[in-house]
């Protein structure tokens, strides 16, 4: 198995990086570090996370945030990163996009 994070899933990444940047210094570096711990778990645990607007969906453990991912053959793909605290039609939205 291994994983993909497409490039929207990063941007979303960037973007909350540079939000708790802003929050305090370094803590976009551990919210980094923290949302990869969370998506690198995914070789174990991909496919148990409830289906949410038609992608597996794993929260995250330290921060507000949900991965979307899809399983295809022996690939898990990372379609987004999105902050948990946005309205649900928001993440539909996106989601659509993505």
């Amino acid at each position: 198995m291994k994983i993909e994070i497409l490039s929207a899933a990063e941007e979303d990444l960037v973007d909350g990086h540079n939000f708790y940047e802003r929050q305090a210094a370094g803590l976009g570096n551990y919210f980094l570090d923290s949302l990869y711990s969370d998506i690198d778990s995914l070789l174990v645990y991909a496919g148990i996370h409830p289906v949410v607007y038609g992608k597996h969906r794993a929260l995250s453990k330290r921060f507000p945030y949900a991965i979307y991912y899809t399983v295809e053959a022996n690939t898990v793909r990372v379609r987004s990163v999105l902050d948990c605290r946005r309205s649900s039609s928001w993440t539909r939205r996106h989601l659509r996009l993505a």
